[in-house]
């Protein structure tokens, strides 16, 4: 349960209906839920410390949590953010994976290492996990929308601008929303960013040639921060200066003004809201940016952005953070900075990336009690599969996640919160109304049980009690807490491991050494992938199954050492990251040398946490 709800209905802005006005203008499903949503205000939950990486005096933050609770929290805390650059799910149907590596065997890369030979890349062997689903229906992605907007707006200070990045799927609709929660008055510009490749399956088409995003950038009151940004002048501008003054200056003369060459270039061109001078990775086939983000933006984008509507020390905040390419930028411009996502592998990718910097933050962590794996795609997958005998059924509508078959009873509906939509994770009388008198009314008469399973609810004696007060329907509604089916799910990995003192001319301390490591979800990813992979082979493509050594030290990408404390908030007083080719960044600093199977520690170590390549990490006590 939350501790409590935080209020965030912002003044309505003058001549605007925050929401009737929306509801008037697409009549969107759920539009009385987002309502009771915002009246009931944002759930704040428990937040844990999970990492300090340095002194952190500015505050910097990476949260691992939803938009709103996130939210919930800064209100709470009383921070209000300067700059808000959101880069959201686009309703795209798309479903984005992470490309997983299986790491080099440490002990065959030594002894290649020491015959000076190289691996082959065709034995680095991958497989793909899914990172998140972009897979809206239109009316509850602009419902969810809604909500996240109001909360962020709630947390930005007067003169805050936000940059909502989007394309052509939703744009024209969150637009709309936009002019809602902010004001007409206060959108700013539509930047175009052109990020087009002529591809041979783009050109061929029949159609113009589609290349460019979508980004709002709206301001929170008429009063804003910003920089007007400059740009090289293109050199067909340049060529103009064709006269020499007589001291040797180069001009143009353009309608009776004289402009000297030095100066148009010392001044530069102001930015216009078309951005075709920064390229996207689609457009970059290498990039030493690229951290294996499906989403991810070049730095130099949020660069211009940053540099415009922020000045130093000002705090900079991303909710759907991705890569963390914000909080990154931020931090080398000398800003504070928020980041923000409620998947694992976008806080490890931010973390690792922003320590590589020299960044200080702390980790913090949402309790909201779906944080078992690595995003919600993931989880939303392993609860069905839990379930007992649940299976789709297409005709009973979105609504319910499928059903039960039950010799006596017949068809069972099944209802299962969304993870992605943090307004179903309630069970209060408003969703239960819903249930009994729209959800339930549309299923076939035949239908004597539905199955509610929750992952908060408001009190289960008062929902039972409010059940049995309304007799409008006859449908047996039974209620099940959904953690629960959970709590005994989340296998550990297992490792061995010993520690060595270690004493060179260049070294003194300890050694921890991974003898073996086991990962049975990583083991089941790898068996799933080489089973498809033998059902798709071919006599051109021949099977080629993906084999782990007996040590299994393939599947680590991460260690750390805790040299400090023996239990609460980790600290990484060593660590060492395995790239997808084998090779060490130690304390942040890339090397030449391949992993060892060790981590070495110039104090005692205390404990010891392993991250495996799909992102899920353990932590050990060393004796």
């Amino acid at each position: 349960m939350p501790i409590k709800y935080v209020p965030f209905i912002p003044e309505p802005v003058e001549g605007q209906a925050v929401l009737a006005n929306f509801n008037r203008v697409l009549k969107y499903k759920g539009a009385d839920d987002v309502a009771s949503t915002l009246q009931r205000g944002m759930p704040l939950y428990e937040m844990e410390k999970q990492e300090q990486v340095g002194e952190n005096p500015d505050g910097n933050m990476v949260i691992r949590g939803e938009c709103v609770s996130a939210c919930a929290y800064l209100k709470e805390q009383g921070i209000q953010v300067d700059l808000v650059y959101i880069d959201p799910p686009f309703a795209s149907g798309a479903d984005y994976a992470k490309k997983v590596y299986i790491r080099r065997d440490p002990k065959a890369a030594k002894a290649i290492a020491q015959a000076e030979q190289e691996l082959d890349v065709d034995e680095l062997k991958t497989f793909e996990e899914k990172m998140y689903g972009d897979v809206w229906d239109k009316e509850k992605y602009l419902n969810w929308m809604y909500e996240n907007l109001m909360a962020i707006k709630s947390v930005m200070s007067e003169t805050a601008s936000i940059y909502v990045h989007l394309d052509w799927h939703i744009g024209h609709y969150v637009k709309i929303l936009l002019d809602e929660i902010f004001g007409e008055d206060n959108f700013q510009r539509e930047i175009i960013w052109d990020i087009q490749v002529l591809s041979g399956y783009k050109t061929i088409a029949p159609n113009w040639v589609r290349g460019h995003d979508t980004i709002y950038f709206y301001t929170r009151s008429e009063e804003k921060v910003f920089n007007k940004q400059k740009q090289e002048h293109r050199k067909e501008y340049l060529e103009r200066f064709n006269k020499t003054d007589e001291n040797g200056r180069k001009y143009f003369d353009g309608r009776g003004s004289i402009i000297y060459l030095d100066e148009a270039i010392e001044k530069g061109k102001a930015v216009g809201d078309v951005w075709s001078d920064i390229m996207s990775f689609q457009q970059i086939a290498t990039s030493t940016e690229k951290v294996g983000y499906a989403t991810q933006k070049p730095e130099a984008l949020l660069e211009r952005i940053i540099k415009a509507s922020s000045n130093e020390g000002m705090l900079v905040a991303d909710f759907f953070g991705g890569s963390g390419v914000t909080a990154s930028v931020a931090a080398k411009l000398g800003r504070r900075f928020i980041h923000c996502d409620v998947g694992l592998n976008s806080i490890q990718t931010t973390r690792d990336r922003l320590t590589a910097n020299g960044a200080e933050f702390d980790v913090l962590e949402i309790k909201d009690g779906v944080q078992l794996y690595r995003n919600p795609v993931q989880t939303m997958d392993k609860i069905k599969s839990l379930i007992p005998g649940l299976k789709n059924e297409d005709s009973l509508g979105s609504f319910w996640e499928g059903a039960i078959s039950d010799s006596e009873l017949g068809t069972v509906p099944v209802y299962v919160p969304n993870l992605m939509d943090s307004s179903s994770k309630l069970l209060d009388k408003v969703m239960m109304n819903r249930i009994i008198h729209q959800a339930i009314p549309d299923l076939d008469a035949g239908v004597k049980k539905v199955i509610v399973y929750y992952i908060d609810i408001t009190s289960e004696e008062e929902i039972e009690a409010f059940i049995k007060e309304d007799d409008s329907t006859a449908v047996e509604i039974k209620l099940r807490d959904l953690k629960t089916i959970l709590d005994d799910v989340v296998i550990g990995d297992y490792a061995q491991f010993h520690t060595e003192d270690v004493h060179t001319d260049l070294f003194g301390g300890c050694q921890v050494v991974i003898d073996k490591f086991i990962s049975d979800r990583v083991m089941q990813k790898i068996d799933d992938f080489n089973n498809k992979s033998r059902m798709n082979a071919t006599a051109k493509r021949p099977f080629k199954p993906i084999r782990i050594s007996e040590e299994g030290l393939e599947l680590i990408e991460f260690l750390s050492l805790d040299c400090t404390a023996a239990e609460g908030e980790w600290h990484s007083d060593s660590e060492i990251r395995i790239d997808k080719n084998g090779y060490v960044i130690a304390n942040g600093s890339r090397t030449q040398h391949f992993w060892n199977g060790g981590i070495l520690s110039e104090k005692r170590p205390l404990r010891l946490k392993i991250r495996n390549i799909c992102g899920d990490e353990t932590i050990w006590p060393i004796a």
